[in-house]
């Protein structure tokens, strides 16, 4: 008895350091995209922490938590591009219409930023909100986004710093240049935002107060962001009449200022210039071919989204929406405008002209109560219920409301989203927040994109339309973008990379949003890990806000 004793004690711990789980999660049985658009291959993975800890065959260990994917597919979490969360996850951390899709990471800043604030843009920030209200307890932009993580968020978060709010907060919104010193003030506040983690200057320059800044204005951010490795994204100055000349200031300010540009949500807007898009696609492909870091993002829908004033020349906007708010309570300026909205101007970008009628005009969102019954009504209804010409309406409606109001413009074809969507250097991006069809955000109504803008792309158009094999569609929702922000460990499953997962059923993927009924989940996605935590389980979500501030590659330690 006493020689068998050695070979049980042997034994038992043999036993019990087999048993015991070497992984805090395993994935089973899957269909592995690693991300960079190659062929998938059937394997395991396995999560420690907030890790992918290995790849590959884990028949004989075991975990804590175990998830069989047989007959599904893995992939990295999805990167929203274009991300108007900013105040949605204020309110509801979980972020479920984006992480229902797989989106694990949402990049915000498209002109505008939360954040650097000087105490007026804060006290208009206050005044300005809608349904969601908040306290703003920061100032800068580093600020915000670590308020978000202290909070509680589901999903990883990331910034530009706004082109606008950067002139903003020193010139104002006037339409005016930026003086010598001023524009030192607005290259130091780029400057700072790249070491608080910004990913670069993000522009929208057919919006006040963007519009009001130069190209010159411009490359001079973009050099101060380019020290820190940022790069230049924009919503281009016009999508539209001079689309193609809007296109060639993009690839002058990345050439002069020597840094990676991006096109936010690609487009050719307005049936008159559909027709530009291959010239676009040829002129952007040339400047690759040159060695520029040129590329675009979409949204995978015919309407955009943006407020009614886009309907009005940006002139009239001169010193910010108070400024015009008043102007349209003058008849003379009324009657102006009333004509203005129905012309095609050459100098500015009128979305109401583009979108060819108020019957293409949807209107999505009111802040006074007593309008919100005309929400997802077009503005050609409106007018008739109010018994006024749609131009006449728009006008009374913003005065009304107070606000720029939310509206949907038809103004793009089936034919360029689909030649777009298959491009190798285009990711996405929804334009949107992310949103839950309850409580508040009921208030009002999102674009549809806000619930399928990245479902349609491996479900619609990669699947159904074949537009590009699976491996490419998650290439560019993932790996793609991740690349283009020089974001490190993420945009790919690979050992040692933070695990943001995604699993979903390829047969089962679908947008369910509509216009006319926009707040609908979409089906399919499985499971959703971000940083190792399961945030989405079984298709319900857990709760769990394991949501990081994800930093841009110019950010420095307080250490």
């Amino acid at each position: 008895m006493k020689h068998l004793l050695p070979s049980l004690l042997l034994c038992a711990c043999l036993f019990s350091c087999s048993s015991k789980n070497k992984y805090d999660t395993i994935i089973r049985n899957g269909t592995i995209y690693d991300g960079n658009g190659e062929k998938p291959v059937m394997a395991d993975i396995a999560i420690n922490a907030d890790t992918i800890a290995f790849i590959g065959d884990l028949k004989n260990e075991k975990a804590k938590n175990e998830i069989d994917a047989k007959g599904q597919a893995i992939a990295p979490g999805f990167i929203n591009i274009l991300s108007w969360a900013t105040e949605s996850l204020i309110h509801d951390g979980r972020s479920q219409s984006d992480i229902r899709q797989g989106v694990t990471l949402e990049v915000m800043g498209e002109g505008s930023s939360m954040g650097p604030l000087n105490p007026k843009m804060k006290s208009d920030l206050q005044k300005g909100q809608g349904d969601v209200k908040y306290k703003i307890d920061w100032n800068t932009l580093g600020e915000y986004l670590n308020f978000l993580e202290k909070k509680g968020i589901s999903c990883n978060v990331a910034s530009f710093i706004g082109a606008g709010t950067v002139r903003t907060y020193v010139v104002g919104e006037d339409n005016r240049k930026a003086t010598p010193a001023e524009l030192d003030s607005m290259r130091l506040l780029v400057k700072t935002a790249m070491e608080e983690g910004a990913m670069g200057v993000g522009s929208s320059l057919i919006y006040p107060p963007d519009f009001f800044a130069n190209t010159q204005e411009l490359i001079a951010l973009c050099k101060e962001a380019s020290k820190h490795g940022g790069m230049y994204i924009s919503h281009l100055r016009s999508e539209g009449n001079k689309l193609e000349e809007a296109v060639e200031e993009l690839i002058t300010i990345s050439k002069e200022a020597n840094i990676p540009a991006e096109i936010y949500h690609l487009k050719a807007a307005g049936k008159d210039n559909w027709k530009k898009m291959d010239a676009v696609i040829k002129r952007i492909e040339k400047a690759r071919a040159e060695g520029l870091r040129i590329t675009a993002d979409m949204y995978t829908y015919l309407a955009g989204a943006t407020g009614l004033t886009a309907s009005l020349p940006p002139s009239l906007q001169d010193g910010g929406f108070g400024k015009l708010w008043l102007r349209l309570q003058d008849p003379a300026i009324r009657a102006k405008m009333a004509i203005a909205m129905k012309t095609n101007p050459s100098d500015w970008e009128n979305l109401y002209y583009g979108a060819g009628s108020a019957e293409k005009v949807l209107l999505l969102g009111f802040k006074q109560d007593s309008l919100k019954k005309y929400t997802g009504k077009t503005l050609a209804e409106v007018a008739k219920i109010r018994g006024k010409s749609p131009e006449e309406t728009a006008l009374d409606l913003i005065v009304h409301d107070s606000t720029r109001i939310g509206a949907a413009y038809f103004l793009m074809n089936e034919e360029n989203v689909k030649k777009q969507v298959a491009l190798p250097w285009v990711s996405f991006g929804s334009d949107e927040g992310s949103f839950s069809p309850e409580g508040v955000f009921l208030k009002s109504q999102p674009h549809p994109r806000a619930y399928g803008n990245f479902i349609r792309v491996i479900g619609h158009y990669s699947r159904d339309e074949k537009l590009l094999p699976l491996e490419k569609a998650i290439y560019k929702l993932a790996k793609l973008p991740a690349t283009n922000l020089k974001l490190k460990k993420r945009g790919e499953l690979k050992v040692g990379n933070y695990a943001d997962v995604v699993v979903f059923d390829l047969k089962k993927v679908k947008d369910l949003a509509t216009y006319d009924k926009p707040q609908q989940f979409a089906t399919g996605i499985s499971d959703v890990f971000v940083n190792g935590v399961s945030v989405l389980k079984n298709g319900e979500h857990t709760g769990a806000k394991p949501g990081k501030f994800v930093k841009g590659p110019g950010y420095k330690t307080n250490d």
